[in-house]
């Protein structure tokens, strides 16, 4: 089978299918299909095909790779149109601090909960359960060099999906985001002055010159 005859299965397999769909699994569509082995070069030449039909203007949808695989989207400038279709009760939104929790699992992942309250200052339960919810992220493991062997948290599938990238490396750099410099508590060994023994505490609690 020629290129130009495979060309539209592979489309129609990217239609069809509702999630990304990898390379390999369509090898393996197209040789149950077919009853014949259909070479990795030949199905990348068709996809990059493809891609370049769908980049026209008049076309309102694209073909993007996404979470590992490739989907049919609607191009931004459509987006607002096509919100209008289920409305604003489909759209699920977190909160701040949710949002907040996501960002610091995106940039620091694998990362377990008491990792994550240590950068927030504050309790993560409710958000890493929310996120759970959400499907936004999965339990990895645990990290069995820490105390209790806590659980380990990363982003998922359908975070990058969302987002429209393939893995958290092609995440923005937190650089080009921001110029926001995070400040981390001081450990208490680094809180100790250099001049130790110079100072000492008296009954008010007063610091004075050991020769005062």
């Amino acid at each position: 089978m020629d290129i130009e005859q495979l060309m539209p299965h592979i489309e129609a397999l990217i239609f069809a299918s509702e999630r990304p769909l990898t390379q390999m699994e369509m090898a393996e569509v197209l040789v149950q299909a077919f009853e014949t082995p259909i070479e990795p070069e030949r199905i990348a030449t068709c996809i990059e095909a493809i891609r370049e039909k769908y980049d026209a203007t008049y076309y309102p949808f694209q073909l993007k790779e996404i979470g590992g695989g490739y989907q049919f989207l609607t191009k931004k400038a459509y987006h607002k149109t096509v919100l209008q279709l289920n409305g604003d009760k489909h759209i699920k939104k977190l909160s701040s601090s949710a949002m907040e929790t996501l960002a610091i699992i995106a940039y620091k992942q694998p990362i377990t909960k008491s990792e994550i309250e240590f950068i927030r200052g504050v309790s993560a339960d409710y958000s890493i359960q929310k996120l759970l919810d959400k499907e936004l992220i999965v339990i990895t493991g645990r990290n069995e060099e820490m105390v209790g062997k806590p659980l380990v948290y990363a982003t998922s599938k359908n975070f990058m999906d969302y987002l429209g990238i393939n893995s958290p490396g092609q995440l923005p750099q937190l650089k080009d985001i921001t110029n926001v410099e995070i400040v981390f508590p001081t450990n208490g060994s680094e809180a100790v002055p250099e001049n130790e023994g110079l100072f000492v505490v008296n009954e008010e609690g007063s610091l004075l010159h050991k020769g005062e």
